[in-house]
């Protein structure tokens, strides 16, 4: 069965653009052309993947991804923001917000594809035997896609919990930004570490005194440690 994404821009040519490619890569595909419509859409749809535009009428796309993350229904849907704006403020309030990856315009339609392929396989996890992470009071049950610090459960988006995971099962070992990229990310080439940095910032966040757990290794990466 065909996974179904949310087109969410007000640009005519865009959406034509965006939902012939998308749909010839495989998937479904329904659009809203203002905020206001994609969260409905969101709501009633509960759609595979959202590719979000960043400005729209009504309510920009920073707006939306806020109210996506803040609604229980539509929390983990993955979203993918799409915007003109080039500027490193722009893209990491993106992600702060609660966006799993980002593509300025122009962009390519071959190289768009590959992210959405990328962030859903992150969101249904690998086809591996399930297993239960522990440290200290940090339990991460990977068959629940679940994390847990002394009985509370953390509100983590698919790409966090697979960062999580990442680090916790090679704690102890540095892990480099571009390593990330390829391993969590599914990233090869040229492409702006500052993504791993802005989502682990976000983890670190969520994760509120577990966050000592994450080691930053100076000009290098990150690596996960017990002795927090």
């Amino acid at each position: 069965m065909s996974e179904t994404l949310l087109i969410v821009d007000d640009e005519p040519d865009v959406v034509e653009l965006l939902a012939y490619n998308l749909q010839r890569a495989g998937y479904k595909t329904a659009t809203a052309r203002d905020g206001v419509t994609a969260l409905q859409k969101a709501r009633d749809l509960v759609p595979a993947l959202i590719v979000l535009d960043l400005m729209l009428p009504q309510m920009d796309g920073t707006e939306v991804c806020k109210r996506l993350r803040a609604d229980p229904k539509t929390a983990s849907i993955p979203v993918l923001m799409l915007t003109a704006k080039a500027e490193e403020v722009d893209r990491i309030v993106g992600l702060e917000l609660g966006a799993d990856d980002y593509v300025t315009k122009p962009f390519s339609p071959r190289e768009l594809a590959l992210r959405i392929k990328s962030i859903l396989r992150r969101a249904k996890g690998d086809a591996e035997p399930r297993e239960v992470l522990k440290c200290a009071d940090l339990v991460v049950d990977i068959a629940k896609h679940e994390a847990v610090f002394k009985g509370k459960v953390m509100d983590l988006t698919a790409t966090e919990f697979k960062l999580l995971v990442t680090l916790i099962e090679r704690r102890g070992r540095v892990q480099t930004r571009d390593r990330l990229l390829t391993d969590v990310w599914g990233y090869e080439g040229d492409v702006d570490t500052r993504t791993v940095d802005t989502h682990v910032r976000r983890l670190r966040e969520k994760l509120g005194k577990a966050a000592d757990y994450i080691e930053t290794i100076r000009g290098v990466g990150y690596r996960f440690t017990e002795a927090g």
